[in-house]
């Protein structure tokens, strides 16, 4: 976009003249220097020049800000060989003032802020700093004749690029005029935007009240009442539907942004979807300036006249924006498709309570948005790349409160993680090479994409008209969040910078609102085939012939300019023949009902979206195969989807045969698995070429957990698809690469069309103790701050590749076949009430009469229960074990629980009749909680219907009462075991987070725990199992032998056991050289001796186990 082109014309004559009459470089600073302050004001840009200002190397001539001007005599550029020593200078004047900015990474971002001018009033160079020693896009097109070279620079990493001599013309002087413009406006940056547009301003609070009142007082409006329905359908989809952490955030949001009334009684979505308005139409007045900066003004942009315009003017130019007018005549067809928040416009007569004593309208709300935006600067992309690198991400995170982001699920991809992906998958930004991320968010992988595709072309010489027709052609983006759609595809406008100036007609941004899950299917019948897309206001049938010609931005184009200049059907078909195929008689039939069900939603004043939607929504089905699939998945958990998706996708699970139980109604029961897990084999089979490779980051439970992850580790689609390889998997759930979050992440790198080789190359992350990884820094300062590990991994059952992983050094894996394989002994999961706060007690006293006095621990759990006090027979009350009570080698005991069974079939619950009579107290506490008891789930589901009395509880049978028992926690960071037997004549219960191997014979039972206390079952255990579901399984991966009385070495073993509970119970034991650890020393050799491990063998054994940590 050219700058104001009179302005930059008359300073270019100006300065010219001055050269023509200066008899020395003074005279002609003074009068350029002149020139320059008249038209500056002219154009209402603010400056202050320092002259002759002092650095270590010299006196700059002139300094505005982070320009410097260096003057000399006319004609003296020309001179052979000046130019390059006058750049010398510049550059030397250029590090002087970045040395006070501080330490070196300080200065290189100062350095790369700054310009350098060179200037004899005829020709003129500018100089800028490159940190990587590449060529630097500028913020306007190509200077007419300009050559670029590059200075090495001693101190700092890099060089300094120059571009030029040039002579002084209009569009040399246009680019002086733009850098010094960017030194009087605010930078766009996060932090500056977040200053003035943040909730700590007045603008958010102004407009996100404006925009709640607004769809609260127009919810009975069609279009509001559609566009918000529509919205919160695909809300379901994206955050799934348990929100019950998030909606305790609503006050928090509210109080934020000074919503006026009473915080706490303000529902989360119609709040949030206030702030998201808010959002997207800041990012749509920034999109449009960055867009415009690309074809044409200085000082022309959309959103300077804002403020004074008009409420009619105001509210047409609005409009236009939101109908993508704005847009597209700027060049850009597709920007505001699919987007839910433009709906204000029919709420514009609204105005809203600000504070008690006042109000404001949505115009003045908007106009000031506007007038506070005008002063921000939108070339920064170009001038100053790296502050406006992550601009939406961060914007974002400053106008939404950390909890309520992650209570959501949000958490932004840290560029230095999809850089790592990146490397792994082998993307290297070949033109030819095509890529999408099939749940792009913002544009995380997008954008680094598009980064290495311009430095390609850069580096290879590729024209950029070239560039930019393989980055619009091969860099695709999917999402079905709105929201992220337009931030995506801002920042896909910022990536592109001086591309856009090289197209060749209109363009399509490559970033989509679409499912690439659920993607349009075909369908058939006795009339034809076609394809069916569900909305909010119903299907829409498109037929197939017009999806299969590539119509569909032609059809929706055509839908909607029909619909708003009020063509009958007929006038519509007559078009559509002559625009669109349509050889087939269903093929019309279908558009003419397609139209007219456009009417309809026109008429009831429901239309404005959808035409752009059905385009949209079927790109995953026109895109075509790519090299590469890359991205981070959503990581919904199946019990939290809508129950409308989890409709409309279970035939996909079972297609590609994820759900590892028979029957969907099997699978839901245990509802572990994770939408990550079902996006990964959808991107495979839609997007993904043959021996193509897509690398996810991806829970990494799935590579160790029962569940669905037996089902995703089958690496095949369905029974007869494609196989997938796994080529590699980087594990990074030692530390947290994502802000705030605890999950385990990984990176999974697949490979379509061969079968996976085991073992698989795994690399295992630790963070260097000491060092913090914040999520900006860049991948080798993740690389200096983390160590990495090479190992292998492979399923922990030979003969069942679905089995969970183990992991660790390739040599050590091998030994410890000798030690897997299944054991004889089962584990079981402990007892399990749905409402630990009624069953869990504490003892307050016993009675003389025996009976004995409780109070329940109501605030254990999620469930509400009241506090009760209560008289109680001591039958069925036991001492309770929960998984804190098992420490390595001890149990403690804490508290109490009703095990409400029968004495005869444990399983069952205490028949009602019965218990009433024996234990009249127990019955009566039972029932002052019925109505709790009876609306637990677990009790719904599978006790209920087998008319299970209404206080039964579940996982209990005659082993729960075997008078010993070995145990271990299911969620531990190491592998905790131990062994229990009574306390006070009652029998031990362990709470559900235990895992327990009932035992008749306390030997045996010891000699058990110690061969699982051993560092070998231990390492086994770590290898393959999350840390968080060490469950019942491990029994079916350690080959520990039958016990036998006969065999010292066994009886040895238990021996060993004993002993080490006597040390554990006694402090002074963990002190003594000659006890715990001694024993466990001793344990070790006497597991090694029994699974035939040598010495040097169980040294590696310890060694991996603490490398795995």
């Amino acid at each position: 976009m050219s700058s104001n082109p009179i302005a930059a014309e008359n300073l270019a004559e100006a300065i010219r003249k001055v050269a023509k009459r200066a008899r020395s470089e003074e005279d002609l600073r003074v009068g350029v220097e002149h020139a320059l302050g008249a038209t500056l004001q002219a154009l209402g840009l603010s400056a202050a020049p320092e002259y002759e200002k002092t650095t270590l190397s010299g006196s700059a001539d002139a300094v505005y800000g982070h320009a410097v001007i260096e003057y000399k005599r006319p004609g003296r550029i020309a001179e052979k060989g000046f130019p390059v020593k006058l750049a010398g200078q510049i550059a030397r004047y250029l590090t002087d003032l970045a040395h006070r900015a501080g330490r070196q990474t300080k200065q290189v971002e100062a350095l790369e802020r700054m310009i350098g001018i060179g200037l004899d009033g005829e020709q003129i160079l500018f100089l800028r700093y490159s940190a990587s020693g590449r060529k630097r896009e500028s913020p306007l097109p190509p200077l007419p004749g300009a050559q670029t070279s590059f200075l090495d620079v001693e101190e700092y990493v890099g060089g300094f690029q120059m571009v030029g001599p040039v002579d002084v013309g209009r569009e040399s002087v246009e680019l002086l005029l733009l850098y010094l413009r960017a030194l009087s406006r605010k930078p766009l940056t996060p932090e500056a935007l977040a200053a003035d547009f943040g909730p700590e301003g007045d603008i958010a609070p102004r407009l996100v009240n404006v925009f709640y009142t607004a769809l609260q007082a127009h919810r009975d409006h069609p279009r509001v009442a559609t566009f918000f329905a529509e919205w919160d359908r695909i809300f379901g989809i994206v955050y799934g539907e348990e929100l019950g952490k998030a909606e305790r955030d609503a006050p928090e949001l509210a109080a934020l942004y000074r919503m006026v009334g009473d915080h706490a009684g303000l529902p989360l979505k119609p709040l949030f979807f206030a702030v998201h308005t808010y959002y997207a139409l800041l990012i749509k007045f920034l999109a449009v300036e960055l867009a415009s900066l690309q074809s044409g003004a200085l000082v022309g942009s959309f959103v300077a006249p804002l403020p004074a315009a008009t409420e009619k003017q105001l509210r047409r130019e609005l409009t236009n924006l939101e109908n993508g007018g704005t847009f597209a005549l700027l060049g850009i067809n597709n920007f505001l498709e699919g987007d839910f928040f433009g709906w204000y416009l029919d709420a514009w007569d609204q105005t809203s309570e600000v504070s008690e004593t006042s109000e404001v309208s949505m115009a003045d709300s908007i106009r000031a948005l506007a007038r506070t935006l005008a002063d921000f600067e939108p070339a920064t992309s170009t001038l100053e790349p790296t502050s406006t690198r992550d601009l939406l991400k961060k914007l974002y995170q400053y106008l939404v409160p950390r909890k309520l982001r992650h209570d959501l699920g949000e958490y932004y991809t840290p560029d230095w993680l999809a850089e790592r992906l990146l490397n792994q998958v082998g993307y290297e930004g070949e033109p030819d090479k095509r890529l999408i991320d099939p749940g792009c968010g913002s544009g995380t992988f997008p954008i680094l994409a598009l980064r290495r595709l311009r430095q390609y072309g850069a580096d290879h010489l590729v024209p950029p008209a070239d560039v930019l027709d393989a980055a619009l052609r091969n860099i695709v983006g999917f999402d079905l969040n709105p929201l992220s759609v337009i931030a995506a595809r801002t920042n896909y406008l910022l990536a592109l910078g001086d591309l856009l100036r090289y197209r060749r007609g209109p363009v399509d941004l490559p970033v989509y609102m679409c499912d690439s899950i659920l993607t349009p299917t075909e369908r058939a019948d006795i009339f034809g085939k076609s394809y069916r897309l569900h909305t909010v206001v119903g299907d829409f049938e498109i037929p197939s012939e017009t999806v299969a010609a590539g119509e569909m931005g032609d059809l929706s184009a055509l839908l909607e300019a029909c619909v708003r200049d009020e063509y009958e059907p007929d006038e519509f078909m007559a078009r559509a023949r002559r625009e669109l195929t349509a050889s087939q008689p269903m093929t019309e039939t279908a558009l003419e009902a397609l139209y007219r069900r456009f009417l309809t939603l026109e008429q009831e004043g429901r239309n404005g979206i959808w035409a752009r939607l059905i385009k949209n929504a079927f790109a995953p089905v026109l895109v075509g195969e790519f090299d590469f699939v890359v991205g981070n998945p959503p990581w919904v958990n199946w019990e939290s989807l809508s129950d409308e998706y989890r409709e409309a996708t279970s035939s996909l699970w079972d297609a590609y045969r994820i759900f590892p139980h028979k029957g969907l109604k099997a699978r839901l029961g245990s509802g572990k698995d994770d939408l990550s897990v079902l996006m990964t084999y959808a991107a495979v089979d839609h997007y993904l070429k043959r021996e193509g490779r897509l690398g996810f980051i991806i829970t990494q439970t799935v590579f160790q957990s029962k569940g669905g992850g037996k089902g995703f580790r089958r690496f095949q689609l369905g029974d007869s698809g494609d196989y997938l390889r796994v080529l590699h998997v980087d594990d990074m759930s030692r530390f947290q690469p994502f802000e705030g979050a605890t999950n385990r992440t990984s990176v999974v790198i697949l490979q379509k069309g061969a079968k996976t080789k085991y073992p698989v190359p795994y690399t295992l992350w630790k963070k260097i103790k000491g060092k913090k990884i914040a999520i900006e820094l860049s991948l080798d300062e993740v690389t200096a701050k983390t160590t990495r590990s090479s190992l292998v991994a492979q399923p922990v059952d030979s003969s069942d590749l679905t089995s969970p992983w183990i992991i660790g050094r390739n040599r050590v894996i091998n030994v410890l076949d000798k030690v897997r394989g299944s054991s004889k002994y089962r584990a079981r999961a402990g007892t399990c009430t749905w409402a630990n706060g009624a069953y869990w007690v504490e003892l307050l006293s016993k009675r003389p009469d025996g009976v004995w006095v409780i109070r329940n621990l109501n605030k254990v759990g999620r469930l509400k229960i009241e506090s009760i006090q209560a008289p109680i027979e001591p039958d069925l009350v036991f001492p309770l074990l929960r998984g804190r009570d098992v420490q390595q080698w001890s149990v403690n005991p804490s508290t109490w629980i009703i095990v409400p069974q029968d004495i005869n079939t444990p399983s069952k619950g205490y028949p009602e009749k019965s218990l009433k009579v024996d234990l009249p107290l127990t019955y009566g506490y039972f029932k002052q909680l019925q109505d709790v008891l009876l609306g637990r789930s677990g009790y719904r589901k599978f006790l209920a219907p087998q008319g299970a009395p209404f206080y039964s509880i579940y996982n209990v049978g005659e082993y729960t009462f075997a008078p010993h028992k070995l145990v271990w926690r299911e969620q531990a960071s190491t592998f905790t075991v131990a062994v229990m037997s009574s306390q006070d004549g009652k029998t031990i219960i362990p709470d559900h987070k235990l895992m327990l191997v009932p035992f008749e014979n306390e030997q045996e039972a010891h000699f058990i725990c110690g061969m699982l206390a051993s560092t070998i079952a231990q390492l086994i255990v770590k290898s393959y199992v999350v840390s968080v579901s060490t469950s019942t399984h491990v029994l079916e991966h350690i080959a520990v032998p039958q016990f036998d009385t006969n065999n010292p070495l066994h009886t040895r073993m238990a021996a060993l056991s004993q002993q080490a509970h006597a040390l554990a119970k006694d402090p002074k034991g963990l002190q003594d050289p000659s006890g715990l650890l001694n024993i466990e020393a001793q344990v070790d050799e006497a597991a090694a001796e029994l699974w035939g491990i040598t010495d040097r063998e169980l040294k590696e054994i310890r060694r991996s186990l603490a490398e795995l940590g």
